[in-house]
C-alpha cells in the first residue's frame, strides 16, 4: 500500500474515481491511527508508548490499486474541505437501487388493522391518564395502588 501525503491522495483518489466511473467501485475506509507500525502484543503492554497527536489514517482502493494517507488533527479541517468536495463531485453517477417486493408464501395478509385510537385522559385500566402536553402523568397513574403516592 502507497503511503500518500494529503495533496497527493486527494489528486490519486480523484483518478480512481475517473477511472472508474462507467464500471467499477472505489472503497473508502477511515480509522483513528495512532501511529504504531506493529500490533500489541497479547501479553504484556508496550512500555514508553504514547501516541503525540490524534491521527486519521485514509484507504482508499478500487480492488486493484491501494492508496492511503495518513492526517494529523491540525490538518483534518482543511483536508475535511478538500474531501467532502472531492466526494461530491464524483459520486453523482450513483444508481438508485431496485427495491424487492416482498411477498409472503402464507396466505394473503389480512386486511390491515385500524390504527390505535389516541390516547384519553379519562384513565381506564388500558390507557394512561395523560395530562395536557401528551405526557402520562406518573402521579396519577399509580395513585391507590401505593400509599405513599395516593396522598
Amino acid at each position: 500500500m502507497v503511503v500518500l501525503e494529503s495533496e497527493q491522495f486527494l489528486m490519486e483518489l480523484t483518478r480512481l474515481f475517473q477511472k472508474c466511473r462507467t464500471s467499477g467501485s472505489v472503497y473508502v475506509t477511515l480509522k483513528k491511527y495512532d501511529g504504531r507500525t506493529k500490533p500489541i502484543p497479547k501479553k504484556g503492554t508496550v512500555e514508553g508508548f504514547e501516541p503525540a497527536d490524534n491521527k486519521c489514517l485514509l484507504r482508499a482502493t478500487d480492488g486493484k490499486k491501494k492508496i492511503s494517507t495518513v492526517v494529523s488533527s491540525k490538518e483534518v479541517s482543511k483536508f475535511q474541505m478538500a474531501h467532502s468536495n472531492l466526494l461530491r463531485a464524483n459520486t453523482d453517477g450513483l444508481k438508485k437501487r431496485d427495491k424487492k417486493n416482498k411477498t409472503k408464501t402464507k396466505a394473503a395478509p389480512a386486511a390491515a388493522a385500524p390504527p390505535h385510537p389516541p390516547p384519553s385522559t379519562n384513565g381506564t385500566a388500558d390507557k394512561p391518564i395523560l395530562t395536557s402536553d401528551g405526557k402520562a402523568n406518573v402521579h396519577d397513574c399509580w395513585k391507590g395502588q401505593d400509599p405513599e403516592l395516593s396522598t
